[in-house]
């Protein structure tokens, strides 16, 4: 019964999703969705994309190992990086009424940037997409007592989410967006209830942890100790803000003004639900200590979806896998919808440049259809976490993209020249480290955000052999 409740639930969000791609017209309208959606859409878009699977599966595995100090990049990380968006990116960039993120770096500076920071954006989302596609073979392996084997289930979620996303684009993923994230506040709330009445009470559940001490949080006051806590802060707190599908949120919104509360109101109400899970993993060492201890070293991942089938009523099931499912579903569409476009614009459409509008739609739903088995693929065959997965996807991102884009919206003297130093010298002192001395004082990604930094002011301040000048565009905030 369950699964078939779980089928139902898949048939509905399709159902939406197809419905959505009905709305579209034109490659704008798969992209940002014609710049139409109010406020209710772009939070739910901004949350729902972010309350993936990593949420309700990686971050309570790896707080179950390692407490607080183990999610600084998300939760904590991830959740400044949307208020960040909303304070100081969503405003600038919804005025510059662009396509997709990379087209700032051709605006702001010339298309050599913009290709190689494109480059590094598309890549950067296999790890995201990939956790996602691997937490779906995950759930429907237990849903089945593993009738399904985990990379059947990648098969199986890959398609579903696939279906939609190549229909609708933007207007598929903002309307099961949506309709996701009332299935996920609604269900984590009512699952936190009855978890919470199986172990004895929420105030059983902290103070255990507590007396564990899950709630360290601060680093010791060592050198190694202080670096490490901010690198993997500003992972996902810096390398997360150049990202297409943040910007698509932006872009999506009717007005700037909705844009930026979107992604601030998003953000908060992420890192606030963000905890549920973790409380929910928690309990299962109260609720069914042999339970925690036959997965904690083997796949700590498995803990929070067996307990919940073992010792919830059938009822709480339902809700529970119907709102993992929505969150994996609306993370998936986002999440693979974004690369692809970042690729057909900022990297394949400057070579085929007579394309008409509609001839582009079509390259663009290609790319999701390829990009969409490249990730099946790098799922398939990776034995990285899903926490692991989405915390190593913002490195490159971190080291290559983040400081042009602030420097070229905030500092009128940041040059083509300074943008290109900073990708280079970001990336390659980010690869020499990872590749040479990744336990280093320095950690490889943080040493590279520094390396760009310096990259960024030493080229724009040096006589400029490269770029032509200053800028080619004025798009400081202020």
């Amino acid at each position: 019964m369950l699964i078939w409740f779980v089928i139902l639930y898949i048939i509905v969000s399709v159902a939406i999703g197809l419905y959505a791609a009905t709305k579209v017209k034109n490659s704008q309208d798969y992209v940002v969705a014609g710049h139409h959606l109010p406020l209710p859409f772009i939070v739910a878009t901004v949350f729902a994309t972010w309350f993936g699977s990593e949420t309700v599966l990686g971050i309570p595995a790896k707080f179950l190992n390692e407490g607080l100090k183990g999610v600084i990049a998300d939760p904590f990380g991830s959740s400044m990086c949307l208020v960040l968006v909303g304070l100081f990116f969503a405003r600038p960039l919804y005025r510059m009424n662009l396509l997709t993120i990379g087209d700032f770096y051709r605006a702001r500076y010339n298309r050599a940037v913009e290709l190689a920071t494109s480059i590094c954006i598309v890549i950067s989302y296999l790890g995201w997409v990939s956790a996602q596609i691997t937490a779906l073979g995950l759930v429907f392996s237990v849903l089945t007592n593993g009738a399904i084997e985990p990379w059947q289930g990648m098969v199986i979620g890959t398609a579903i989410v696939l279906l939609y996303t190549l229909a609708g684009g933007m207007f598929s993923v903002a309307f099961t967006d949506l309709f996701q994230m009332c299935v996920i506040l609604l269900g984590m709330i009512y699952i936190a209830t009855v978890v919470s009445g199986v172990a004895g009470g929420a105030g059983v559940v902290i103070a255990h942890a507590a007396n564990a001490s899950k709630f360290e949080f601060w680093p010791a006051l060592a050198p190694r100790d202080v670096i490490a806590f901010i690198a993997a802060w500003i992972t996902m707190g810096f390398g997360s803000i150049p990202q297409q599908d943040v910007f698509q949120r932006v872009s999506a919104a009717k007005d700037e003004q909705t844009a930026g509360r979107g992604s601030v109101i998003g953000g908060c109400i992420y890192f606030c639900f963000a905890f549920i899970p973790m409380f929910l993993a928690y309990s299962a060492t109260l609720i069914d200590p042999n339970l925690v201890a036959k997965h904690i070293d083997a796949d700590s991942q498995y803990i929070l979806p067996n307990l919940i089938l073992t010792h919830t009523p059938f009822f709480a099931q339902v809700i529970f896998f119907g709102a993992l499912l929505a969150a994996i579903m609306s993370c998936s569409s986002a999440t693979l919808l974004a690369p692809s476009v970042t690729f057909a614009e900022n990297v394949l459409k400057p070579f085929l440049p007579k394309l008409a509008d509609w001839q582009f739609l079509r390259v663009l739903r290609f790319v999701v259809l390829l990009f969409a088995l490249a990730v099946l693929s790098f799922a398939l065959t990776s034995g990285s976490t899903i926490y692991g997965m989405v915390e190593s996807a913002y490195k490159v991102t971190l080291v290559a993209a983040f400081t042009p884009l602030a420097f070229g919206l905030y500092w009128k003297r940041a040059t083509t020249q300074g943008a290109a130093c900073a990708v280079v010298l970001g990336l390659a002192t980010w690869m020499v480290l990872e590749i040479g001395y990744p336990a280093g004082l320095l950690p490889p990604q943080f040493a590279g955000w520094l390396a760009s930094i310096f990259g960024m002011v030493a080229g724009s301040l040096a006589p400029q052999w490269y770029g032509g000048g200053h800028h080619r565009l004025h798009t400081e905030a202020a």
